[in-house]
This record gives structure tokens, C-alpha cells and sequence, in this order.
């Protein structure tokens, strides 16, 4: 493998911390400024964020992210971090809702309208999503992709974004944090969950018994191990998430209908 590019580069690593540090405090400034508009920013958002930053820079920069070129299991560590963690707590500190809170009444119109546009609808599917989440984990360590990437910077770098970009459209089509024009069902939305929770489970299964290539056997099972225990440790967490939401949901519409019941004029 070749990883001159990743260990001598250091204008690369730069640039990321950069881009990371730029996220930190685009934030924190955007937060404080609905905070003077409307009602505080919660504190639990602002930890969120930060906290799915630094998951995300220590997946693509850093010792990490410098072992993980040598050490399968280092890579799914940043796998986890980069492609699960990080998602959900990005999700959960809901930047598009700061956003729109933050920029004028047009561009907010803009924004939503390419947020109901049919590309974003199609991708944001929860099967889509699912497809192009655990579909491209399926890819890469089925295939020769894995040591291709190791070989290629630029390939390194685009599936790494993928990873990253995939798992946290997977995570928003699952659970509502943010505005989504296209809902579907909470039935629709746990299939779909259960479907891709399976499938990450027997992928690393399939890992452990069958390393990808140029994995040594040993690393590639305890890099399979990581994948099933930790991926089910972020996985219940969403579960959790997503039943609370239900349950709030269920437990609104009856309020709803019990209303509706004693405001109904009685027969006469």
C-alpha cells in the first residue's frame, strides 16, 4: 500500500481542521444568533454538534486515522466514529433547523424548496438512504475497493465522505430531528431500520469470516467484532430515538381524538 500521500502531507490535515474548526464555531455563532431572535439554543445541541465534529475528525485526521492505513481495526474504529456515531449526533443537533433560523426569509424559501425538490425526495428515501449506508459498506469490503482506496488519495478521501454523508442521510430518513418534506410511516421507517440493522450485522459477520483483502485474519476479526458490538451499541441508541418519537406521536394523535370525541355534539 501507499501511504506516502497520507503520512508526508501534512497540508491535507491542515485543511481539515480547518473545515472542522470552521463547523465549530459556524455553529456556536449561528446558535447565539437565534438565541438573540427567538428562544435559547438548547445546550444539548451545541454538545452534539461538537461532539460529532471531533467523531469526525478523529475518523479522517490524526493517529487514528494515520493507523487506520495499517491496522484494520483502527479503521473500523474511525468506521464507527465516521459513519454511525458522528451521523446520529450531527442529526441530533439538528444544524439545518439553526440554519434556517439564522438567514433571511428568501434564501430560507430557496432552501426549502430544495429541500421538497424530487432528487432530495428520491435520496432521502429511507430505502435509498439504506441502499447507498449499508449497500456501499457491502461494496467496499466485499470487493477490492478497500485496497484500492489505500492506494489512491483521492479515492481514500470520496469514500470517506460517502461513508460519512451516506450515514447521516440513513440516520435523518430514520429519525426526525430536522424539517423533512417527505415523511413516511414510523411501519415504513422500522422495516427499513430492522432491514439495514440485519444487514450491518451479517456484514460483519461475513468480515470476521472472510477478511477483505490484504486484512491479516486477525485483525479482520476483531475489526468484524467492533463492527457488530459497536454498531449495536449506536444502533439502540437510534431505536430508542425513534420508539420515543413514536410513542410521543401515538400518544398526541390520541389526545387528539379523545378531544374531537367530547367536543362531538351528542345525539340527539
Amino acid at each position: 500500500m501507499n501511504f506516502n500521500f497520507f503520512q508526508q502531507n501534512s497540508s491535507f490535515s491542515l485543511v481539515l481542521l480547518l473545515v472542522i474548526l470552521i463547523a465549530l464555531v459556524s455553529y456556536t455563532a449561528a446558535a447565539v444568533q437565534s438565541g438573540d431572535r427567538y428562544k435559547p439554543w438548547p445546550i444539548s445541541r451545541y454538545f452534539y454538534w461538537t461532539i460529532g465534529i471531533v467523531c469526525t475528525a478523529a475518523a479522517v485526521t490524526g493517529p487514528l486515522a494515520a493507523r487506520a492505513h495499517t491496522d484494520f481495526t483502527a479503521h473500523m474504529v474511525g468506521h464507527l466514529l465516521l459513519g454511525m456515531l458522528s451521523p446520529l449526533l450531527l442529526t441530533l443537533a439538528a444544524p439545518i433547523t439553526l440554519f434556517l433560523k439564522t438567514i433571511n426569509v428568501k434564501s430560507a424559501r430557496r432552501l426549502t424548496y430544495i429541500l421538497k425538490s424530487q432528487p432530495l425526495r428520491m435520496i432521502s428515501h429511507p430505502i435509498s438512504a439504506a441502499l447507498l449506508n449499508v449497500g456501499g459498506l457491502w461494496f467496499l469490503y466485499t470487493t477490492d475497493l478497500y485496497m484500492a482506496m489505500h492506494n489512491n488519495p483521492i479515492l481514500h478521501f470520496l469514500i470517506h465522505m460517502h461513508i460519512w454523508l451516506a450515514g447521516w442521510l440513513f440516520t435523518l430518513s430514520i429519525i426526525y430531528i430536522e424539517p423533512t418534506p417527505h415523511r413516511h410511516s414510523f411501519l415504513l421507517r422500522s422495516c427499513v431500520f430492522v432491514t439495514a440493522f440485519a444487514a450491518h450485522g451479517i456484514l460483519s459477520k461475513y468480515i470476521y469470516a472472510h477478511p477483505p483483502a490484504g486484512v491479516p485474519s486477525e485483525q479482520a476479526k476483531i475489526g468484524g467484532m467492533l463492527m457488530y458490538y459497536g454498531g449495536d451499541i449506536i444502533e439502540i441508541a437510534i431505536i430508542l430515538i425513534f420508539c420515543n418519537q413514536w410513542f410521543r406521536k401515538s400518544r398526541t394523535v390520541q389526545k387528539l381524538v379523545n378531544t374531537s370525541r367530547r367536543q362531538a355534539p351528542s345525539p340527539q
